[in-house]
């Protein structure tokens, strides 16, 4: 059995140690591999040093055996090759699959950033302002030393969605793919900005339940219709009422506003004195009341 103690940069003085059930058998940290024969030349080249002594007793150790059978990890068994069959999963058309447990988990990640990661939701029709207030809360925010990111509708469509077209199936499943991707942006400890029309509450309220509570804050965009359509920023409404575009939200197709939402930024035809600038503000002010700008 060989130990390999690491450098303190490298993993913190953790304890590593292998098994060397076969001589074909190498050691793989990250992108690097060990092979028994030239450990040594492999940990120079890394900073290690072989150490044939005793095993700590205050570290758990890392143990691998050859990988046709099981393997431990901090003493715990990990089913391979169809051991431990309890443990796996159908999600979905997904078979035979096993959540995969990390050691750096949400509140790791938060600590890091000095935030809590969360989905912040805005939703409206076409020409509310969603994006131009997604970009200035997020500007807000970056200012405040804040990590953020903005999942616009019309963005995503250009690459992760870009298969998906206008049908109500597309749309709907549009907005699943953005609700899963923000779960793992706030996951990561990012504060999550998703930007896009989402005209169904049950297409809202899937995303909202696939993040714990609290950490979905929906954001309705309040801007009546002639307002909207008066700004008209991509000339969609336009082409919806000559008939060149079918099933457009707001003209021939509804949208539902939420009947219960965590903000609503309001403006009105007598109200153009609120700018995108200070509904960010409205976001921002309830964050910070809320504690998501501190771990």
């Amino acid at each position: 059995m060989a130990s390999l103690q690491g450098a303190s940069s490298l993993f913190h003085g953790s304890l590593v140690e292998v098994v060397f059930g076969s001589p074909a058998l190498a050691l793989k940290i990250g992108f690097v591999s060990l092979f028994p024969s030239r450990l040594d030349a492999g940990c120079a080249s890394l900073g290690l040093s072989v150490d044939n002594g005793e095993r700590s007793s205050s570290l758990a150790p890392i143990r691998a055996v050859n990988e046709t059978r099981t393997a431990y990890i901090n003493g715990k068994a990990d089913g391979v090759q169809g051991e431990n069959l309890d443990q796996i999963s159908t999600v979905g058309n997904s078979t035979n699959i096993k959540w995969h447990q990390c050691s750096v988990g949400k509140l790791e990640r938060q600590e890091l950033l000095q935030q809590k990661g969360c989905v912040i939701w805005i939703t409206g029709l076409s020409g509310s302002g969603k994006s131009t207030v997604a970009c200035a809360l997020s500007r807000a925010l970056h200012a405040r030393g804040k990590l953020t990111y903005v999942l616009d509708g019309d963005n995503v469509r250009h690459g992760l969605n870009c298969d998906l077209s206008f049908k109500a199936e597309d749309r709907a499943e549009n907005i699943r793919r953005i609700g899963e991707v923000a779960k793992l942006f706030s996951d990561a400890g990012v504060i999550c900005i998703a930007s896009l029309i989402s005209p169904y509450r049950k297409d809202r309220a899937d995303c909202r339940a696939l993040l714990p509570e609290g950490d979905f804050i929906e954001v309705f965009m309040d801007v009546p219709l002639k307002i909207c359509e008066g700004r008209d920023p991509k000339g969609l409404y336009k082409l919806a009422r000559s008939g060149k575009i079918k099933g457009f939200t707001g003209v021939d197709d509804p949208y539902e506003p939420p009947l219960k939402c965590e903000m609503v930024l309001k403006q009105t035809e007598d109200d153009c004195t609120t700018t995108p600038y200070d509904m960010a503000e409205q976001v921002v002010s309830y964050l910070e009341e809320k504690g998501y700008l501190h771990a």
